[in-house]
């Protein structure tokens, strides 16, 4: 299709699609094992079962990019038609996303080397011939796999790849919802600024009914979006809610400190950092998942924000140049709530961050009584 969007087709044959296909299917098998190893255990406490959310929720994510992308052909064209009606004149806009995937993948990745180094510095205090430290780290990271099927150097590297594509699925939804509302919101801006250019001046009737009909592509835009990425939204807030907590009770349950080794006394602790490692996973891990949790909320809550700007510039119309359209317009501002959704069972405003840190504290409080914190 090159760059024309026109041309854009879905392929269920292309290999992209089928490498998608492979990708859920070595995802299933993680989820059938945490299920196993749920049903067999006799351990039921969340730390011992947080594989089943984890791989769970990101198969469901893996299933909503391959349905967004049946959806983006028709997406795109839709914006294509938007574009070359009214084209996007925010130079900085490439520059805002390219920085957020830096900094945002940047942070993960770093969070993911130290959840390894963690699980390394275990295996180096353990160390025994003639298995190998990797073999011995691939078993411990997916002791709920290897538990029931033997461990091979096919086996090994596949769960490692099926692990580091969860990762990067888990990491890559939040940064995708920034993306799409920072271009979200620099389509509401660019009517916003054509508004205020003219604030306190009498311009006609026609003038003010272009406006908002351009305010009505750029909500129509939005909701478009939403309806496309919504599954994306709800799987996104739902993993942070659930991972914010878990960190922070692993964090308050072990506290900043050492973790003893299993394998002898101190004098033969063979780590590297004398078992700071996983305190360190742990508060980088949770300062982490906050930081990616607000900066998704406050860009695509902005969406909101900025959809109810115009009413600003409409109040000051003075009595003179007051008419129908002006009329229509503050009403459309006030009665359409513009924002993303999470499949409609939320809508993220600036609010919403205060219901989830309220809920963050509700959760905490109980999961704290139920593992005796």
């Amino acid at each position: 299709a090159g760059n024309d969007p026109m041309k854009l087709r879905f392929n269920m044959f292309s290999w992209r699609c089928l490498y998608s296909i492979l990708t859920i299917m070595g995802q299933c098998v993680f989820v059938f094992f945490c299920f196993l190893k749920m049903f067999k255990d006799t351990d039921a406490s969340l730390s011992a079962n947080t594989c089943i959310v984890f791989y769970s929720t990101n198969t469901i994510t893996t299933v909503l990019f391959l349905r967004i992308a049946a959806q983006w052909p028709r997406l795109s064209r839709h914006i294509s038609r938007l574009e070359a009606a009214d084209p996007i004149t925010d130079r900085l806009l490439v520059r805002k996303c390219n920085i957020s995937c830096i900094v945002l993948l940047s942070l993960a990745l770093l969070e993911h080397i130290l959840s390894d180094i963690s699980g390394v510095a275990l295996i180096v205090g353990c160390y025994e011939e003639p298995i190998t430290i990797y073999e011995q780290f691939v078993r411990k990271s997916f002791s709920w796999i290897y538990s029931y099927v033997p461990y091979n150097h096919f086996i090994g590297p596949m769960t490692q790849i099926t692990n580091i594509q969860c990762t990067f699925n888990w990491n890559f939804a939040g940064v995708f919802v920034i993306c799409i509302s920072i271009y979200l919101t620099s389509r509401l801006e660019q009517v916003n600024q054509r508004i205020f250019a003219v604030q306190g001046r009498y311009v006609p009737p026609s003038y003010w009914r272009t406006m908002r009909e351009d305010y009505c592509r750029a909500t129509s835009l939005v909701r478009k979006v939403d309806n496309v990425i919504g599954g994306i939204i709800f799987i996104s807030f739902a993993n942070n809610l659930f991972f914010i907590c878990l960190q922070l009770l692993h964090t308050m349950e072990e506290g900043i400190k050492s973790i003893p080794t299993s394998c002898g006394g101190a004098d033969s602790d063979r780590r590297p950092f004398r078992g700071y490692e996983q305190a360190v996973y742990f508060v980088y891990s949770f300062a982490f998942l906050v930081t990616r949790s607000l900066a998704m909320s406050l860009v695509a809550a902005r969406i909101h924000t900025v959809s109810k700007k115009p009413a600003y510039a409409l109040y000051e119309v003075s009595s003179a140049s007051y008419c129908v359209e002006i009329q229509r317009f503050l009403t459309q501002v006030h009665m359409d709530d513009v924002a993303l959704s999470g499949i409609q069972f939320f809508n993220v405003k600036r609010g919403l961050i205060l219901t989830i840190a309220g809920t963050i504290v509700t959760y905490e409080l109980v999961l704290m009584q139920f593992a005796g914190v």
